[in-house]
């Protein structure tokens, strides 16, 4: 089973994720854990050029860079684990690519899914939580749990920015309902996983 976790910076996506790893792995799953972009080699350090306040990156190449990291993580890792019938647990996936860089960096749709389609060989989470918090919400948590680093380079995008990103991936989930499940992000941290617990029950049976 292939489960991805989506949301806003700041939304607490990560946090959850650990808390389904660890109660999966209590159940006797063979667990595999990636982040995006990142988990190879390869991918961290496209991850690092795409963070860097150093850099200024086109929109174009930003999705070129994001997708580049995506199919060498499918390659080596994602797909080789799905094979093994590991349960592969990511921390974004396409979805973020069509959020942040269709509707946040307003690249054409039919693009990014082009280089999506390109990025994955088909390979697509069963399930995907997204964890839904308003913007306000997501750097009030940003700034109470704030690094000694500064923000990062797609941190820094800005509230318009991270408003139409929100409102892309509400635009998915309502495209795909048989995968999204759409997280109240606002809750408590325990009731968002006994949400999520309760959804996992029913999917494993």
């Amino acid at each position: 089973m292939f489960i991805s976790f989506e949301g806003i910076d700041g939304s607490g996506k990560s946090t959850q994720l650990g808390l389904l790893r660890t109660w999966l792995e209590q159940r006797g799953y063979r667990i595999v854990t990636v982040r995006e972009p990142g988990a190879t080699h390869l991918s961290e350090s496209i991850r690092e050029i795409l963070l860097s306040n150093k850099q200024s990156i086109t929109p174009t190449a930003e999705l070129l860079l994001f997708s580049a990291a995506r199919t060498h993580l499918v390659e080596t890792v994602i797909r080789p684990a799905l094979e093994r019938s590991e349960v592969v647990l990511c921390d974004r996936f396409v979805d973020s690519t069509t959020a942040y860089q269709g509707y946040g960096r307003q690249l054409d749709l039919r693009e990014v899914d082009l280089c999506n389609s390109l990025a994955t060989h088909g390979v697509m989470p069963s399930v995907t939580f997204f964890i839904d918090v308003p913007y306000e919400e997501a750097q009030l948590r940003m700034q109470f749990h704030a690094s000694p680093t500064e923000p990062d380079r797609m941190e820094r995008s800005g509230r318009d920015f991270f408003e139409r990103v929100r409102d892309g991936y509400l635009a998915i989930a309502e495209g795909d309902p048989q995968r999204f499940v759409i997280v109240n992000g606002v809750q408590d941290r325990d009731r968002i996983h006994a949400e999520i617990v309760a959804h996992m029950e029913e999917r494993l049976g």
